[in-house]
Parts: structure tokens; C-alpha cells; sequence
């Protein structure tokens, strides 16, 4: 299924039912009175979390969503019947947004958000019954019910995000940590969508996503620069993985960290450690003193993979 992290779509809760005139025509009884009943209320429409969803494909390809309206009141009190709601079901980490305003966030399993409240129904006339007026012959319409245009953006939530310039390894370490098995070529943006992994050990399971691949200019958007950089807002750690058989790697660390500056205090300032990796392609392996914990591995060849499997599991 494609990967889609932003959707618009159309919602309408249901119109609330209209209030009923009506009097009571028994037998053995000489005055009646009025007994019209009141409207149902209409359908709403509710987000709701889902483990195990990881893109928007469903809601680009069903942008319209309706709930029920209520039915009419009737005689003998009757209430009319509720109207249907819509239950919509959606990744977790999503925001939503209507007209600029951010409505709510699902983060987790089961959790609903309320995104568009059904119209109340009408009451029925017997609601008016008073000692000057013995016989309403009026009813409430149904309230009118809500439309919105949402605006839905995924945040993938994971643990650890890898995040590297293009080619720099990030998938096929992924493949080597969690045996996520994505698709892995030697040409930029490989990683056109975001993969995750997760890391099992004994204590606990640990979602590891590949992030895009980030170039200079992406918290302009360019390349895959905003998609990437909304991405790793959620994550807890950052692991940056720096390619170290080019002529300068340290260039490619200062051009990620300078990229998260520009786009968030928030995302410079999140716990991260780096990774220099195809040391497999040197003969002599430089030392590089920065403030961040540093790996050097092949994830290629499996080198020094274990060691770092480690450190993420602590």
C-alpha cells in the first residue's frame, strides 16, 4: 500500500431530527393533550487510533465521510432514532487541523477524537405543554449539523530515527539491526517513504525508522526535506548516520545538525548519537572527537553491529 502522510478530507456529521406535533386521540380519554416526540440526534464523526496503520492511502483514496441524520419525533412520545455515526480509523501520530486550528492528536491504540458533533434533535410539542397553552401546536426543527474540511498529517511515532543524507547506509542498517528488509539501491533517495524495524530484545520490543533521506535546504522543503524533518519530531532518540568513506564526513554531520537548527530548537536539542558507517571501504579509520556518542561500523558487513545493538537497548 502507498505511503501517504497528509490527507485532506471532507466530513458532515448528521442533522439532528425535527420535533413532532401530535395529540393524544385515546379512548376513555375525553382531553388528550399534546404527546409529539422529540427528534433524534445526529450521527457524529470520530477519529479513532489503530496500531498497526502506517499511512493516510485510505482516507486519499475515501475523502468524504457522512453520519446518519436523526429521525423525526412522533406521537405517543415516540423519540426518534439516533443517527448513525462515522467511526474513522487512522494511524497513530496523526495531527489534525480545521482552518488552521489544531484540533486534536491520536498518539494512542484506541483513542478518539470527537472531529464533528452531530445536530441535536428537536423537541416534540408536548415539550410546550403550560397552563395558558394546553394545546402547542409547535415543534423544534433538528439543529443543523457540522461540515468540516480536515486537514490530517502523520508524525510517525518511533523510538529511534535514523537520519543521514542520501546513500549514507540508513536502510541497510536497518536491515541489519531489525531485519526490516527494505528496498536497498546505491543512488540517492533510496528511501523515498519511511521504513520501520523493530529492535527485539528480552526487556522490550524498539521501533526503529529509516527516515528519508534529508538534503541541504530541507526545512525549506526541498528534496524530501519537511516530509523528512516531521518525521523524527516523535522520535525519542536520533541516530545520525554519517557516511565515512567520503572526502570529508564531517561535512555531512554539520550540514544535518545545521538543517535541524533551522527547523526546530525542539529537534537540535533531541538526544542523538552518531554513526559513521562503510568503514569497510577504508584501510585506516579516522577518530573523530565530537560531543555525541560515536559508533563506527559496517553495516554492510556486520561489523561493530552489536555493540551498537546494545546501546540501543539500554
Amino acid at each position: 500500500m502507498k505511503f501517504i502522510d497528509e490527507a485532506k478530507i471532507i466530513i458532515q456529521a448528521g442533522n439532528g431530527g425535527n420535533g413532532c406535533v401530535s395529540f393524544r386521540r385515546e379512548k376513555f380519554v375525553p382531553k388528550g393533550g399534546p404527546d409529539g416526540g422529540d427528534g433524534g440526534d445526529g450521527g457524529s464523526v470520530y477519529l479513532i487510533g489503530k496500531r498497526g496503520l502506517e499511512t493516510l492511502y485510505d482516507l486519499k483514496v475515501k475523502p468524504h465521510y457522512n453520519a446518519g441524520r436523526g429521525t423525526h419525533g412522533k406521537g405517543k412520545k415516540m423519540v426518534g432514532k439516533k443517527g448513525k455515526d462515522v467511526h474513522i480509523h487512522i494511524p497513530l501520530g496523526i495531527v489534525v487541523i480545521n482552518d488552521d486550528r489544531i484540533l486534536g492528536e491520536i498518539l494512542t491504540h484506541e483513542q478518539t477524537l470527537l472531529v464533528a458533533k452531530g445536530g441535536k434533535g428537536g423537541h416534540g410539542n408536548y415539550h410546550f405543554l403550560t397552563t395558558t397553552n394546553q394545546a402547542p401546536r409547535h415543534a423544534e426543527e433538528g439543529q443543523k449539523s457540522e461540515k468540516k474540511t480536515l486537514k490530517i498529517i502523520l508524525k510517525l511515532i518511533s523510538d529511534i530515527g535514523l537520519v543521514g543524507l542520501p546513500n549514507s547506509g540508513k536502510s541497510t542498517l536497518l536491515n541489519a539491526i531489525t531485519n526490516a528488509q527494505p528496498k536497498i539501491a546505491n543512488y540517492p533517495f533510496t528511501t523515498l517513504n519511511p521504513n520501520l524495524g523493530v529492535l527485539r530484545n528480552n526487556f522490550k520490543n524498539i521501533v526503529i525508522a529509516d527516515m528519508p533521506g534529508i538534503i541541504e535546504g530541507a526545512h525549506c522543503g526541498k528534496g524530501l526535506g519537511l516530509q523528512f524533518l516531521r518525521h523524527i519530531e516523535r522520535t525519542r532518540v536520533i541516530v545520525l548516520v554519517i557516511d565515512i568513506s567520503v572526502s570529508n564526513p564531517l561535512n555531512q554531520y554539520k550540514c544535518l545538525l545545521d538543517e535541524f537548527k533551522k527547523y526546530s530548537d525542539a529537534l537540535l536539542n533531541k538526544p542523538r548519537i552518531v554513526v559513521f558507517n562503510k568503514t569497510d571501504l577504508l584501510v585506516t579509520i579516522p577518530n573523530y572527537n565530537l560531543p555525541e556518542k560515536i559508533f563506527y561500523i559496517s553495516a554492510l558487513k556486520g561489523k561493530n553491529i552489536e555493540q551498537l545493538i546494545k546501546f540501543l537497548c539500554r
